[in-house]
């Protein structure tokens, strides 16, 4: 695409599988050195050795993301290494289930640390670098906290937050020109989403019956199409994008009901 991200150096926590490992592949293809957070070392130095046969530049550090320490171990890490921060793109968490009636206060708490609070404390790190070079944060959230799903009170929590925040940063940080933004996804077929969908008595018929209610051609959203939004957000191209929940997701989170009302 061009965008202009050449040498950018851009962190994405989470970013060896899944979603994230489609906008560090895009990222990488575009110039840019995205560099993978995560606490999976085996699965990390796995995609780290397969960029680098295709000779892309992509940098890597570990730190478990609920602990505060390792996320400030990590960010000096990247800081030492490349000497500047020109993005963030918090993505790393898990739908863990942690509902109201079965569930936990621990539990509850612990779901809000692992999709949640890194998004602060990362953020808070980088920001320094940040500043220095008019970065820019793209924040990856779900639909959950939009359209409801029952017993999942701590990811629901956790997503309504990164809304929150994202809106709430672009306000704070509107004095130093650094961009926030959000990628809500709703139905994109990714590992943990097959991991989900396998915990259904007839994985298929459920897999079925929720892509016919994808209005956009009965599909699910890809990783590349996610990852070309999150590309953008990042680049000089969305110059003038602050403080949005942008929905990449067929219209499924706004437009299935216009449409089921008019049947």
């Amino acid at each position: 695409m061009n965008l202009g991200l050449k040498n950018k150096v851009i962190i994405v926590t989470g970013g060896s599988k899944g979603i994230g490992a489609g906008i560090v592949t895009l990222l990488a293809e575009e110039g840019a050195i995205p560099v993978i957070v995560g606490r999976n070392q085996e699965n990390i130095l796995k995609v780290i050795g397969e960029y680098r046969q295709k000779g892309y530049n992509v940098g890597y550090t570990f730190a478990e993301l609920t602990q505060p320490e390792q996320c400030e171990q990590a960010v000096h890490s990247v800081i030492k290494e490349y000497g500047r921060i020109n993005g963030l793109v918090n993505n790393a968490g898990v739908n863990d289930g942690i509902g109201l009636e079965h569930g936990s206060y621990e539990g509850f708490m612990n779901s809000i640390k692992q999709n949640l609070a890194h998004y602060y404390k990362m953020a808070q790190l980088a920001l320094p670098e940040l500043k220095k070079n008019k970065g820019a944060i793209v924040n990856i959230g779900s639909k959950t906290a939009l359209t409801g799903q029952g017993g999942t009170s701590g990811y629901a929590a956790a997503n309504g937050g990164r809304n929150s925040l994202t809106r709430e940063w672009a306000v704070e940080l509107l004095p130093y020109a650094i961009r926030v933004n959000c990628v809500v996804v709703a139905e994109c077929f990714t590992p943990l989403y097959e991991k989900w969908i396998d915990t259904f008595e007839k994985p298929k018929e459920k897999l079925s019956s929720i892509t016919n209610k994808i209005p956009l051609e009965k599909r699910m959203t890809t990783v590349a199409e996610i990852a070309n939004t999150v590309a953008f957000l990042l680049s000089e191209k969305s110059s003038h994008t602050t403080g949005q929940l942008i929905h990449v997701d067929g219209g499924y989170t706004h437009l299935d009901r216009a449409i089921n009302n008019e049947l």
